[in-house]
């Protein structure tokens, strides 16, 4: 009987762990939800096709996420450009943070794949707020 070393067993990506595409699409849906009916938010969504949004968003988050890479949008910086002008700014960006990681929480990720999925989102906190 042989047994393969466990650094030789292929790790799942985040986007596998958390459910692929389903739950990709799922977590954007309650997301912005959230997002949308956040007065402190909201208004930086005020003139934005929100289907366009929903989906760039899940095309990014497969993307960072370790997912097949169909993400075609703007880089991080040129894409949030426009609300940094309007103010957006760390405040904003923790409420954004807080609302992923309760939309992860109400669809049941685990809490160390929620934490992962902080991580990730925390790494373009700079990036989003032009700094």
């Amino acid at each position: 009987m042989s047994s393969t070393p466990e650094s030789t067993i292929p790790t799942k990506s985040l986007f596998e762990q958390i459910g692929g595409a389903a739950a990709v699409d799922a977590a954007v849906d309650v997301f912005y939800r959230k997002v949308l009916a956040d007065y402190r938010v909201n208004r930086f969504f005020d003139d934005t096709n929100m289907d366009a949004q929903a989906a760039k968003q899940k095309a990014f988050l497969t993307m960072a996420f370790g997912g097949p890479n169909n993400y075609n949008g703007a880089d991080m910086r040129k894409a949030h450009a426009h609300l940094v002008k309007m103010g957006l700014g760390n405040d904003h960006f923790n409420v954004i943070m807080e609302h992923l990681g309760a939309t992860m929480k109400e669809l049941n990720v685990p809490q160390d794949l929620i934490a992962k999925a902080a991580a990730i989102a925390e790494s373009t906190r700079q990036d989003v707020l032009g700094k």
